[in-house]
């Protein structure tokens, strides 16, 4: 996209930087995975050039980690010869979630950004750091000042946000404590209701399989063939099992699971658990696509954890003091085009009088609060 830099239209003088050239800004969306860049003109914020990094979750990367990270991903949006020309950037960090700077992230990001910036000879004073929760409200349409912010990925966090900066946050606990509803909520609940099933405390589902296979398990460990398919705890399921995994059973009614022995399961679970606590626990996240699948294929236990997990973020939402007609900026992977809980929160959040505006992330918003610092 840098090639657009050439191609310069006749511009007011509010659009001009030093020595009379363009001036442009550019915009950060720094999160726990990677961090995004985005050079735009500060004239119509049309975007000119984009860059990647690492994480940059400004609470958790150590500070020259940050920093290396910022500067690669402002690297690779804005190349060297048009440098000077930036008259303003704007980063939203994960981690930076505090009112002001003395928040730790927003202290941390600020430090990163500023040393990430004069390494590349980038020297404007106009820096904004904000958490990208506030990065991703102001990415919805018109930048909005103020409203209700809900990001649903890895983690989950609400937001009411109060002239572009929170006002006061529910839940984004992590995940020892919160994040209800989230990726590594619902992968969390994959897990153990393999767990359950395999004990004999939970209805069958095809999540026990998909969770060993993607766990990399034996096959011989495996539910075989015969496990009663999707559609329900069948005829071998727990006769107390319910559609939230619940069950007692003891001695003749003990299931079988389609074939799937006691000696089996047991297997199952020796194999499982060592696999999963040698992991980060937020790794639980990758079981959610999981989930969708076997929703979409029916499975009783999936769709129960889904329902769930729209519930969560409406009664997160719900705890925000909504006003009918707000609208709820949302973002995160959950909610995308398409996304698992997409639809089903948009139904909860209609019933109370509340409009669901997704955004893909928080690079538009962060180059609306560059922009809006001139």
């Amino acid at each position: 996209m840098n090639q657009a830099l050439g191609a310069a239209a006749p511009e007011p003088d509010s659009a001009r930087g030093p020595g009379g050239a363009r001036a442009l800004v550019v915009g950060l969306d720094a999160g726990g995975t990677r961090t995004r860049a985005v050079l735009a003109d500060a004239a119509d914020g049309g975007v000119l050039g984009e860059g990647a990094g690492g994480p940059g979750n400004a609470l958790t990367v150590p500070l020259p980690r940050l920093t290396e990270h910022l500067a690669q991903a402002v690297a690779h949006a804005v190349p060297e010869p048009v440098r000077g020309r930036v008259v303003a950037v704007a980063g939203g960090f994960a981690g930076a979630t505090g009112a002001d700077e003395s928040d730790p992230g927003r202290r941390n990001a600020l430090t990163a950004l500023t040393a990430a910036l004069r390494r590349l000879g980038i020297t404007t004073e106009r820096l904004t750091v904000s958490s990208d929760i506030e990065a991703a409200f102001a990415s919805a349409p018109g930048a909005p000042a103020d409203g209700l912010a809900l990001v649903a990925g890895t983690g989950a966090v609400a937001m009411r946000i109060t002239d572009r900066r929170r006002a006061f946050t529910v839940d984004g606990d992590g995940w020892l404590l919160g994040d209800d509803g989230s990726g590594f909520w619902i992968g969390r609940e994959a897990v153990r209701a393999a767990l359950r099933m395999a004990d004999g405390r939970g209805p069958a589902t095809v999540l026990a399989g998909a969770v060993g296979q993607a766990l990399g398990l034996p096959a011989r460990v495996l539910p075989g063939p015969g496990l009663p398919h999707a559609q329900g705890p069948g005829p071998d399921a727990p006769r107390s099992a319910d559609v939230d995994g619940s069950s007692a059973c003891s001695g003749a009614d003990e299931p079988s699971y389609g074939g799937w022995t006691r000696a089996g399961r047991e297997a199952y679970r020796g194999h499982l658990l060592p696999v999963v606590m040698a992991e980060p626990p937020t790794r639980l996240a990758r079981f959610a696509p999981l989930v969708a699948e076997a929703a979409l294929e029916r499975d009783a236990v999936a769709r129960a954890i889904l329902d769930r997990a729209a519930d969560q973020l409406t009664d997160a939402v719900k705890a925000l003091a909504p006003r009918v007609g707000e609208r709820v900026v949302a973002t995160g992977g959950l909610l995308g085009p398409g996304g698992p809980l997409t639809a089903p929160l948009a139904a909860r959040l209609d019933a109370l009088g509340l409009t669901l505006d997704r955004v893909a992330d928080g690079c538009p918003g962060a180059v609306a609060l560059a922009r809006l610092s001139l």
